[in-house]
């Protein structure tokens, strides 16, 4: 399975017998903007099929299942391709074999949201450790193969050593709006402010609600254009038009639209950023 870095969204597979418990999964899923559902499968072959062809990242596997379960899905797939597995089961009994088959986590059905919020931070936790690993393993190939060579291209050298550490973020961020899932262009979004459990996206003129936090949400945009001016706003760097110094070290910042934001005194190190001429 080829290797991203961990702000690249995380390709994942659900599969379950139940429409029902796929769909459930599927709504709690579209709350995570780092997270992007790549197919549902309703047995095992449709998921071993699935996993040849799109090579997810995670997988939630449910392991009750007619025909193949869950344990003889992951007895079938190759090491080199085989995701991170959150098993998903009505019986508790099985968590003992859940582990035993090398699952990241499991969840007991009917699925609860705060265990559901713990595995997807357990999800992130481990997928960032696998990429810093893999990172290191680049590094140490790429050293390995300057070894004994009369010269070494140095910018040849820079550029690869870049191409392992450079972090990807998000392009596009998936919305909930009422009944379908918006795919909003990131690069579109004017700012954010939090709204209790809530995020508000502002982008063209529109205000799209999610259900995410500020450290996450500012986990996945790039810091190079998305900047945190206070702590519970973050600004678009690009679409800031003029820079108004306020009492007490703040700053109020206009956007191209008009709208007026506070830049707090404890963002004050912001401002150099947004005074650079890119």
């Amino acid at each position: 399975m080829s290797s991203r870095t961990f702000r690249a969204p995380l390709r994942t597979l659900i599969v379950d017998d139940e429409e029902l418990a796929r769909r459930g999964l599927e709504i709690r899923l579209r709350g995570h903007p780092d997270i992007e559902i790549v197919g549902q499968c309703a047995n095992g072959r449709e998921a071993l099929n699935a996993i040849a062809e799109s090579q997810p990242d995670l997988m939630f596997l449910d392991i009750q299942m007619p025909g193949l379960s869950g344990f003889d899905v992951l007895s079938r797939i190759p090491q080199e391709s085989m995701p991170m597995v959150v098993f998903v089961t009505a019986y508790d009994r099985y968590a003992l074999d859940a582990f035993e088959a090398q699952a990241l986590d499991y969840l007991l059905k009917p699925i609860n949201d705060a265990r559901f919020a713990q595995t997807i931070v357990h999800v992130r936790e481990h997928w960032e450790q696998r990429n810093a690993l893999a990172q290191r393993e680049k590094l140490m190939s790429l050293l390995a193969q300057t070894r004994g060579t009369a010269s070494i291209d140095e910018q040849t050298l820079r550029d690869q050593l870049a191409a392992t550490q450079e972090p990807r973020y998000a392009e596009i961020l998936p919305i909930r709006d009422d009944s379908d899932t918006v795919r909003l262009h990131v690069a579109t979004i004017d700012w954010i402010d939090a709204a209790g459990d809530y995020m508000c996206v502002h982008a063209e003129g529109r205000t799209y609600v999610l259900r995410e936090t500020m450290k996450s949400l500012a986990a996945i945009l790039d810091p190079k254009i998305f900047q945190r001016v206070h702590r519970s706003t973050i600004v678009n760097v690009k679409r800031v038009r003029r820079l108004r110094p306020h009492t007490n070290g703040e700053y109020f910042l206009t956007l191209e639209d008009g709208q007026e934001i506070k830049l707090s005194r404890s963002y004050r190190d912001r401002v150099d950023q947004l005074l650079q001429r890119k």
